[in-house]
């Protein structure tokens, strides 16, 4: 993703060393969106047990720009159940100042494509009440509404509802 006089982002596989940026990617997205149910911010050991946790049919990439670590998407274990080993949770997080800049498309496409070499059957994506621009992203790249789950999380003093979407992999 790169254009003439504008550097370009590298999306790499996160390492040990990400957890310090991975981490602060998401406590912003934790203290000011209900991108995500989590309340509390994360460190950055928690951050590297998580990473740690990954790897295989459940990668982590991140999305560098100018050295520094702006996003990063995961796919994460659906269940600790072995008959769900082939299914995973997405999820996809970039600084705020650099919404809309294509960041979270390219993250997205490697992701998936990540997913799918491994072996993967099957993505889940939950998304938020009123993210639009989350269920369009997920739509490009092929998943589909498959239910609503009614105020099951409360962020800001507010009940939300989650919307589930599905890729199945060919």
């Amino acid at each position: 993703m790169g254009q003439p006089g504008k550097p370009k982002v590298v999306i790499r596989p996160a390492l040990a060393d990400d957890a310090p940026a991975i981490a602060e990617i998401y406590n912003e997205a934790i203290e000011t969106t209900v991108a995500t149910f989590d309340t509390q911010p994360v460190n950055a050991e928690e951050r590297r047990l998580w990473l740690a946790e990954h790897g295989g049919k459940y990668p982590v990439m991140v999305a560098e720009l100018d050295d520094s670590i702006v996003g990063w998407a995961s796919l994460s274990k659906w269940s600790g159940r072995c008959a769900y080993a082939d299914t995973a949770e997405i999820s996809l997080y970039v600084l705020a100042k650099l919404h809309g800049r294509g960041i979270g498309r390219v993250l997205m496409a490697t992701i998936i494509e990540e997913g799918r070499q491994a072996g993967l059957h099957t993505v889940i994506a939950r998304i938020v009440e009123g993210n639009e621009v989350s269920v369009h992203l997920h739509e490009v790249f092929g998943f589909h509404s498959v239910g609503v789950l009614r105020e099951v999380g409360r962020k800001f003093g507010k009940l939300l509802d989650i919307h589930i979407m599905q890729k199945i992999f060919q």
